[in-house]
């Protein structure tokens, strides 16, 4: 990287809130998230040089296009700011994310506005769930199913049981940590949520088969959400630091990146990777993109990762993908409690897409902002002790774009 990105901080909105049923929509997240951000930065709206919003599915649930003008609409203090979208499905955010690191990096602009956006209640669950599709092949991807997403999902279970041999009981593990997880997140969907001693297993009854390989506790919550971040040049950092009285070391800064891309059809990534140790090599690749931009070796110079954890199997494939064991033995790291509170390398402290809730185009952002708390010491009552370094990891679609940073303190 040609010069340090900092990360200012930022704003996330309840997760657990369901807009349109207080009258509100898509304008009324991105203006909360927006002023919740400067004001938590210490920012005026005439300190931001630019502006990226990340929103994968605004057309289909509000028919609500040219949101990067959307901000200036409700923030009128931004009017005249340069502004863009970002649509990559769940990783929309991350790519606003790389796009203002680039303009930081070019010396373009100093301080830059992301906001990741999403509204998913205002409709039905099955209307929103159809509205999900459009980040699939529609028509092309060669199985019949009900639901999309739980089907695809199954499939890369199903895959791994084919290569490796997988136990259901350490995807159940998954699920149980995140919820556990989110109860500590007072900005997580599922806080206040109850399960019963068969929630965890494979029970009929109390975790059904939702399509096949798939059960609803492997499930991330779709939600509304929004969530802002602040990143800036060093030379704005510094003097931003100066003017409220903070020290430029105790900042997050974006140490490394990496951002790779593959096609839309699962099907084919699956005959891709026939001969390849990785499933998803080219997931494996963008791990170790930002691991060289960051000057680390691996895995075990992270503090704790957040992780894409749209079910249960996405983490499973990102447990061996980010090293912490070889291809195909992601179990061994659920069994020996190197992923759990208390653990070498905690993995979603925040409850992660499951616990905390999945806002399609917020959560590139709600990754990175809950990643600079961490290595700032300001995330609460899920703090991971002494955390210095974390590491995302976003993935859009069935990996069809897939984004990791690697934040850090001095």
């Amino acid at each position: 990287m040609n010069q340090p990105v900092y990360v200012l901080g930022g704003y996330q909105s309840d997760f657990a809130k369901a807009w349109a049923r207080n009258g509100q929509d898509i304008s009324d997240m991105t203006r909360e998230a927006t002023l919740g951000a400067l004001h938590a930065c210490q920012l005026e709206a005439s300190d931001i040089d630019s502006i990226h919003v990340g929103n994968a599915f605004g057309e289909l649930q509000r028919q609500q296009a040219h949101l990067g003008s959307m901000v200036a609409q409700v923030v009128p203090e931004l009017w005249g700011v340069p502004a863009m979208r970002h649509e990559g499905a769940c990783a929309s955010s991350s790519l606003g994310i790389l796009s203002a690191m680039a303009e930081i990096e070019a010396g373009r602009y100093d301080c830059v506005l992301v906001l990741g956006v999403e509204e998913f209640k205002n409709l039905s669950g099955n209307e929103s769930s159809v509205n999900q599709n459009a980040a699939a092949w529609q028509g092309h991807e060669g199985f019949d199913c009900t639901f999309m997403w739980p089907a695809a999902f199954g499939r890369v279970a199903m895959e791994y049981e084919r290569r490796y041999g997988l136990d259901r009981r350490h995807l159940n593990r998954i699920a149980e940590i995140n919820y556990g997880n989110a109860k500590k997140n007072p900005l997580a969907q599922t806080r206040k949520w109850q399960f019963d001693d068969l929630a965890f297993t494979d029970d009929e009854q109390a975790n059904p088969v939702i399509e096949p390989g798939t059960r609803r506790q492997d499930c991330g919550q779709i939600t509304d959400g929004a969530c802002a971040v602040v990143l800036a040049s060093a030379r704005f950092a510094q003097a931003h630091a100066n003017r409220i009285g903070q020290n430029l070391q105790s900042m997050a800064r974006i140490a490394g990146w990496g951002h790779r891309n593959a096609g839309l059809r699962l099907l084919d990534k699956f005959e891709h990777s026939k001969d390849h140790p990785y499933v998803f090599p080219h997931l494996r690749q963008t791990i170790e993109d930002a691991w060289q931009r960051a000057g680390v070796s691996g895995v075990q110079a992270m503090d704790g990762i957040e992780t894409h954890d749209c079910f249960t199997i996405t983490e499973y494939v990102a447990i061996d993908h980010l090293g912490f064991t070889a291809p195909g033995q992601s179990w061994q790291a659920v069994e020996s409690g190197v992923i759990a509170p208390g653990g070498s390398c905690p993995i979603n402290m925040s409850g992660g897409l499951i616990g905390c809730g999945h806002p399609v185009g917020a959560t590139g952002s709600r990754m990175l902002l809950d990643a600079s708390r961490q290595v700032t010491g300001q995330a609460g009552e899920y703090q991971i002790d002494g955390a210095r370094r974390m590491q995302t990891l976003n993935i859009g679609g069935s990996c069809g774009t897939v984004v990791s940073f690697v934040v850090e303190r001095n």
